[in-house]
């Protein structure tokens, strides 16, 4: 903060001038020296002067600050109260020795006049220093204060909305007393109740401390959405709840929110709103068990405002109606057409009072008609919109079954204002529009499904300006933060009408290729109809087995699948797809197709999962197409993206076949090739060439080691190691481990003492145990030694207890002889370190520091023997706490010991028990704390879980915020980007992730981090360093990805 920079400066400054002015003191009663002394405070005065002057030229546009506007004019006056008295001091030293004399007689009766002055310059540097510390302490108890409360809820006001007296009179019920708790704004689509919701949310009364909050539900929270399915119902709204908790701050106890448990869920609400005054408004509500659950919580000042057009959610009894109807928009109407025409009072033409009938005042109606007539001044226009408008809603299809009677005519209107809307645009926008209609829009779109659908329609270069045009005329809505769209109700009700057209337009009117492009987005994004069409073109496409249409259906479900907006509603598209593709797959690489048979490779290993292996493998074992893979990457020898695939196919049939598949697949694999890709040119291909080494080992075992030892793999990843990057660098180390450990000789290799000590200290801890020399040991009967070190640790002193651990650790070293690791776990030894790590006493940190010590070195060489003694005793929760306490070498202490157990045999348990437990979450709550040490072991450990864990892992860390938080560090901290860089270059390092779950979960991140980072001042540094990330990890999936590499 600027404002400490400069008391850091001026302190400095002025203690020197507490220093001189004492040595003045001593030199009044030496008139020679005080002159010196009076020359030394003038140039600290001097200087002092300078350095305000150079903090307001540098702090010029930063002036506002309150605190720091205090503190420089704090400086002002004290110089200007320095300056007299040291002039005043001047003049009374620089006087005659005669007058001096006199003085000294005047002195003896009236006092000292140099002292006096002396005495208040001292005060007046006592005062500076006095009103600094005594405002840093009011602001330690102001912050101290201020931490404990939380932060108001805000509601983004809905531009475009004037205030009404219908606001006013929503806000007078909400600040009654005896008002229901349930306030429904009901009334016809589009009319603008939700815009009324948030303009009354945006200022609630203030009888609501916490603030307002919107959960919006929509179509996709409903019964209907979910075809009547009451578990797909739940899970979503339990997922909508967990999503409110995480808006007000109460996601501590939030479990995995995709897992459905909407019990449990409604039980945290009540606890996360008791004793809470929040004005929650409930946008769009489509089913009435939703209000009732948020109506029965108790012990809780929150009402709810609802917003419905659902006739069963209006008849909640407990509630209080409030009507929007014509009336109420009436007069509101023009100032709406204003602000959507870009035209002020004056340049309306007289006939716009007679369009706002035409529209019936109604709100929506009113801003399409307004875009469509953007900056038009022509009065003819205008009547000629009339017009139009009024044949359209004559001609507009009828209302759909969910519209009632009342809402008949108005959707009408609203129609036929879409239909103006869309005749005022050029010919590609309104075929795009009806072509969207086959899209299910209970939830937003990609932008990347709108571009596929354009591309059978149109050019590519031009759909950002037919998107823009369907944005400008209120047809579309396009999200800020994320390339996602969405459209209104009433839009949405008006593409159900243009199903059958849009179905007409893109899976009839172009040729099976233009065909192929689209089917698989439908698949994910279509209408539920329209899905089912889909699905039917595309088998149909792959039992004709034409090897283009084939190609570009392959190429398009893989984009499709990328551009899934939630590792969950990814799972669903790719088991969708893995039971089309999977029986088809030994088909497909029988054919002489390298096009064919490239992309398919690529399509195996971006869908199938463990269970696809396992299912649909076994028919390539007995259809000879190893051989045609082995042919294949003879053929393709000038394709490395192809090599990649074929070979994670090759590796994938070893590690799920038989023994004899094993065999035939080490023939067929040209382990030489293996040895060029892992060049430092061939980077982008080398996070998919470790899955095939990996796989490889774990199928081939010793076999395939062997053959990679042969073949100089190991040497290049040994160069990997020296020279390559973090993520490469731990890929690296994961594959040589599964070399060492399945190795028959792990001592064959090229990894050797001397070259392991030019390795980073990270790599060496975690590869030294497979390259050292042997360190088992003949068993000896040294019991009673070891028992003699366990009492000294149990009962001695501190001294006796350190150097009892010191004696402790050769023999903890050697606990890889299974021997030596029993008679460890059989004695307390555990016990006892659990209990030093405990311990809470500041003269014992010491003990609990070599305690940390003492354990993981047990973890390193037992194995997971250890880790489960070590569960038994609760030694991962007190580590996790060494890392959340104040002192620096117990924090490092005890993420070492953390970090290396969870690398090790066995971290897959401590992994589980940390997740189990919750100490994930207390890791990130850390990531509040003002200590920067506490902070910074809490990230390390954070990114270390980020690695080693699963899809789940990953998830349960996204809900509790921990990009948030880390997007808040980097505010606080100057914001270089460099934390959210780590978290995703972690998941870089994750091997459990395929690269597509890989890239959908990373694009959440970004997701977060944009939203987080929005309207803040270090937004546009961070996100270039997240974008430039991004931008480099995804060169090897663009690479590897199709965009037509395969068609012909």
């Amino acid at each position: 903060m600027e404002a400490l920079q400069v008391i850091s400066s001026a302190t400095e400054i002025i203690s020197s001038m507490v220093g001189v002015v004492s040595a003045l003191d001593q030199a009044s009663r030496n008139l020679d020296e005080a002159p010196k002394k009076i020359r030394m405070l003038e140039e600290f005065v001097h200087d002092l002067e300078n350095l305000t002057r150079q903090i307001k030229q540098k702090h010029v546009y930063k002036l506002h600050n309150p605190q720091l506007d205090h503190q420089i004019q704090s400086l002002n006056v004290l110089i200007e109260r320095m300056h007299p008295n040291i002039m005043k001091a001047r003049r009374i030293v620089s006087r005659s020795r005669v007058k001096n004399l006199a003085k000294v007689v005047w002195s003896s009766m009236a006092g000292d006049p140099l002292s006096k002055l002396i005495n208040t310059i001292r005060d007046d540097l006592n005062w500076w220093f006095e009103s600094q510390r005594f405002a840093q302490h009011v602001q330690k108890v102001i912050e101290s204060t201020a931490q404990d409360v939380p932060v108001r809820l805000k509601i983004k006001v809905e531009l475009g909305w004037p205030i009404s007296s219908k606001c006013h009179f929503v806000r007078n019920l909400l600040e009654q007393e005896v008002s229901h708790r349930v306030l429904l704004i009901v009334g016809l689509s589009g009319i603008g109740k939700s815009c009324l919701a948030r303009q009354v949310a945006s200022n609630p009364p203030t009888k609501f401390v916490d603030g307002a909050v919107e959960l919006g539900f929509g179509q996709w929270c409903s019964r209907n959405a979910c075809n009547g399915n009451k578990d797909e119902y739940q899970r979503r709204l339990a997922r909508k709840i967990s999503k409110f908790l995480v808006q007000i701050g109460f996601w501590k106890k939030i479990r995995d929110e995709d897992n459905g448990d909407l019990e449990y869920v409604c039980c945290i609400l009540q606890e996360a709103l008791y004793g809470k005054s929040i004005l929650i408004l409930l946008d769009d509500v489509w089913e009435q068990d939703i209000v009732e659950r948020f109506a029965r919580l108790y012990d809780n000042d929150c009402k709810y405002l609802v917003t419905t057009r659902n006739e069963a959610v209006c008849e909640i009894t407990e509630a209080e109606k409030v009507e929007l109807s014509k009336d109420d928009t009436r007069e509101i109407s023009k100032a709406i057409l204003q602000y959507h025409s870009l035209l002020s009072v004056e340049e309306l033409p007289g006939v716009a009072e007679t369009l706002l009938e035409r529209c019936g005042h109604h709100p929506l109606t009113v801003a399409v008609m307004g875009k469509a007539l953007r900056k038009e001044v022509r009065a003819e226009k205008w009547e000629k919109a009339i017009t139009n408008l009024s044949t359209f809603a004559t001609c507009a299809p009828g209302p759909v079954s969910y519209v009632n009677e009342k809402e008949s005519e108005s959707t009408l209107t609203i129609f036929g204002s879409f239909e103006f809307s869309l005749e005022a645009m050029p010919r590609d926008s309104k075929r795009l529009f009806i072509a969207l209609a086959s899209l299910s829009w209970a939830a937003p779109v990609p932008e990347a499904c709108l571009e596929a659908v354009w591309s059978v329609l149109g050019e590519e270069r031009l759909f950002p300006l037919i998107v823009c045009k369907l944005v400008e005329g209120s047809l579309l809505i396009k999200t800020e933060m994320d390339p996602l769209y969405l459209v209104h109700d009433m839009v949405s009700l008006y593409l159900d009408s243009k199903a059958d057209d849009s179905i007409e337009i893109l899976l009839n009117e172009y040729s099976p290729e233009e065909t192929a492009i689209i089917c698989p987005w439908l698949l994910i994004f279509g209408k539920k109809n329209v899905k089912r069409i889909a699905e039917e073109r595309t088998e149909f496409l792959f039992n004709v087995l034409e090897e283009k249409q084939v190609v570009t259906t392959l190429e398009a479900l893989i984009q499709a699948l990328m551009a899934s907006k939630s590792m969950s509603e990814l799972e669903v598209s790719r088991e969708r797809f893995s039971r089309i593709l999977g029986p088809r797959i030994a088909d497909l690489i029988s054919t002489d197709s390298l096009s064919l048979i490239a992309v398919t490779t690529e399509a195996i290993t971006n869908i199938f999962s463990t269970s696809d292996y396992c299912n649909y493998f076994p028919s390539l074992e007995t259809t000879g197409s190893i051989n045609k893979l082995a042919t294949t990457l003879q053929e393709c020898e000038e394709d490395p993206i192809t090599q990649i695939h074929v070979l994670i196919v090759l590796a994938k049939l070893a590690e799920f076949g038989s023994l004899e598949t094993v065999d035939k697949v080490l023939e067929s694999i040209p382990f030489n090739q293996l040895a060029d890709l892992l060049s430092p040119s061939s980077e982008i291909l080398h996070e998919s060439l470790f899955t095939v080494l990996n796989s490889l080992t774990k199928a081939g075992k010793s076999n395939a080691v062997e053959r990679m030892f042969a073949s100089g793999i190991e040497k290049k990843l040994i160069e990997l190691l020296e020279n390559g990057s973090e993520v490469l660098q731990h890929h690296a180390i994961v594959t040589l481990k599964g070399f060492y450990e399945v190795a028959r000789n792990p001592g064959s290799g090229s990894l050797h003492p001397s070259n392991l000590n030019l390795l980073p200290w990270q790599v060496r801890l975690r590869l030294e145990t497979f390259v050292l020399s042997d360190q088992t040991v003949p068993h000896t009967s040294k019991t009673q030694s070891f028992e003699d070190l366990i009492y000294n640790l149990s009962d001695g002193n501190i001294k006796q207890i350190l150097q009892a651990m010191q004696d402790l650790i050769p023999i903890i070293e050697k606990a890889v002889d299974s021997r030596i690791r029993e008679m460890i776990l059989q004695s307390p030894l555990v016990k006892r370190l659990s209990e030093l790590l405990q311990s809470r006493h500041s003269e014992q940190d010491l003990l609990r520091s070599e305690s940390a010590f003492l354990l993981m070195k047990l973890a390193l060489s037992g194995g997971e023997p250890c880790i489960r003694k070590f569960l038994d005793h609760e030694i991962i929760p007190e580590l996790v706490k060494m890392m959340q306490c104040n002192v620096a070498e117990l924090q490092d202490s005890g993420y070492t010991a953390l970090h290396q157990m969870l690398y090790g045999n066995g971290g897959i348990l401590v992994l589980h028990k940390i997740f189990k437990t919750g100490l994930v979450d207390r890791m990130v709550e850390s990531l509040d704390r003002k200590s920067i040490k506490t902070r910074e072991v809490n990230v390390h450990c954070i990114l270390d879980l980020v690695e080693l864990g699963n899809k789940s892992c990953l998830e349960k860390m996204l809900s509790s915020q921990v990009v948030e938080k880390l997007v808040k560090m980097e505010k606080v901290t100057g914001g270089s980007g460099e934390t959210i860089v780590g978290f995703l270059e972690s998941m870089d390092k994750c091997k459990h992730l395929s690269m597509m779950e890989r890239k959908v979960i990373k694009q959440q991140v970004v997701r977060k981090v944009r939203a987080s980072l929005k309207g803040h001042k270090f937004d546009s540094q961070i996100l270039a360093s997240v974008d430039a990330c991004m931008s480099e990890r995804s060169k090897a999936s663009s690479s590897s990805g199709c965009g037509g590499r395969y068609r012909k």
